[in-house]
């Protein structure tokens, strides 16, 4: 179902499909982004965290979210981009071995020049239904008479 600025209503949610981090996701993560701090990476130095155990980024969940609801094919040829991310908190930790899913709504709506603003409030649950991070997404996507952007 591909989804255009008009087609949203305040208030309407999606619920992305589910995924597994792994601690080779972790590894992964910390290569490309070069974050080798050890609460990520080191089991050993993780047992004496109030963790016990290693963590995932946070950023690393920020990001599979951003692949979850690409996913979800709502926004599928007619996402323009993300413009904004704000009000991002970390909840909880996200372990190796957790399942996660997001949850969107549509809070906002501005027509823009090339398409239309819409901020989602958006939030990752884990396996167990509880909140491991919120957030704030600006999204730019097209309307139904939005010409092909050009390219300079």
């Amino acid at each position: 179902m591909r989804i255009y600025f008009e087609d949203l209503a305040l208030g309407q949610t999606f619920t992305t499909p589910e995924r597994t981090i792994t601690q080779a996701d972790v590894d992964l993560f910390a290569q490309l982004s070069g974050d080798h701090n050890p609460i990520h990476t080191d089991a050993e130095f993780c047992k004496h965290t109030p963790f016990g155990r290693p963590v995932a980024h946070g950023l690393l969940v920020v990001g599979v979210l951003s692949g979850l609801i690409e996913q979800t094919g709502l926004f599928e040829g007619t996402l323009i981009a993300m413009r904004r991310i704000t009000e991002l908190e970390f909840n909880r930790p996200v372990f190796p071995g957790d399942t996660i899913h997001g949850q969107i709504e549509a809070v906002g709506k501005t027509p823009q020049s090339h398409g239309g603003l819409v901020k989602f409030h958006g939030a990752v649950l884990n396996q167990r239904g509880e909140t491991v991070l919120t957030a704030n997404y600006d999204l730019l996507l097209k309307t139904t008479s939005s010409q092909p952007l050009k390219h300079a």
